[in-house]
């Protein structure tokens, strides 16, 4: 019972990392191609301000029930991973760090380092994160001791890559339609076209991810030929973001890239269930919620604290989105 619940709260956590940081790192890829002068770039990075730093969260909190809950998990994941989530993790570093940095000099060139720094670091996580959760679908070499046997290149793969590709075209384009509902023109008009130009390729590169895995995954002896309700859901929601960006409904268009990636997640998740982790060595030696988990009194302990916390914490979110949610303006005062 208790490994189930904190199986699908890990998963409630993903999705609102995937979901919030999505836009974050979508307007950090966006940045330097949408704002050709300086004041519009800040424009740009201040429509994310106050809520890059707290959407981050979501992932500490994500890796901090895995280490608790799934102690197994954590240790196979993060020791197999581990060059993935280095470079994810220096990425992350050095976009909070530019957020702070470009605006201490009055320098063209300077600025003009960090605002590719912020680029980079918005790029490299979701593409690492779309590699990294298209092998926990394939599998990875994982032994009867529950180590990871593989390399970094193990990782690399025409599916992975696919995968990676279709998570940072889809930041793309959640990034740009939140820049079209927190901006004025010029730039609003610029973002939506960005979203319509984007949206054709992110469903293409995200059904061709589908595809793969029919052949990569055992998605088809899983769920059979109608991968169900879910994933087909996510499909609907990403194919209408053009006509509601054609009918100039970009909140609309939002939501649906939203739901998109929360429904696609949790069709990941899905698949995994009841595993964590597969071992493409042997599938007896695969880790799942039962024996990669902590022992019971740790989850029930862990459950109450849970129930009583988390909470708390997206009604605090919440209040930040709705304590910021006018649009921002060239005219309004910029932190330069």
């Amino acid at each position: 019972m208790y490994e189930t619940l904190w199986f699908v709260l890990i998963t409630v956590l993903f999705v609102g990392f995937f979901f919030l940081e999505g836009f974050d790192f979508g307007v950090g890829m966006l940045m330097p191609f949408l704002g050709k002068k300086d004041v519009e770039r800040r424009v740009i990075i201040n429509t994310i301000g106050p809520f890059w730093d707290g959407n981050e969260v979501w992932l500490i909190t994500a890796g901090g029930a895995m280490f608790a809950a799934f102690p197994h998990w954590y240790a196979t994941l993060f020791s197999g991973f581990y060059m993935a989530l280095f470079l994810m993790l220096l990425a992350l570093i050095g976009r909070g760090v530019s957020f702070e940095f470009r605006s201490k000099l009055d320098n063209p060139r300077w600025r003009s380092t960090w605002d590719w720094v912020i680029f980079t670091g918005s790029l490299l996580p979701p593409l690492l994160w779309g590699v990294a959760l298209a092998n926990l679908m394939r599998g990875v070499p994982i032994d009867e001791n529950m180590n990871y046997v593989g390399s970094f290149w193990d990782l690399i793969s025409v599916y992975s890559v696919t995968a990676g590709v279709s998570v940072v075209l889809l930041f793309l384009l959640h990034g740009a339609l939140f820049l079209s509902l927190k901006t004025e023109e010029p730039l609003r008009e610029k973002a939506r076209q960005v979203a319509m130009k984007i949206g054709a390729a992110t469903t293409v590169m995200v059904l061709l991810f589908v595809i793969l895995s029919y052949f990569e995954t055992d998605m088809f002896t899983q769920e059979g030929i109608n991968p169900g309700t879910v994933p087909i859901l996510a499909g609907i929601a990403l194919v209408s973001v053009r006509f509601f960006l054609k009918a100039r409904r970009e909140g609309w268009a939002f939501v649906m890239t939203g739901v998109t990636i929360v429904l696609s997640t949790v069709t990941v998740f899905n698949c995994l269930f009841p595993r964590v982790m597969i071992s493409s060595l042997n599938p007896d030696w695969n880790l799942t919620i039962h024996n990669a988990a902590s022992n019971e009194y740790t989850l029930k302990v862990m459950t109450v604290i849970a129930l009583c916390t988390v909470p708390l914490v997206i009604l605090y979110q919440g209040w930040t989105y709705w304590a910021f949610r006018k649009r921002v303006s060239i005219n309004d005062h910029l932190d330069y």
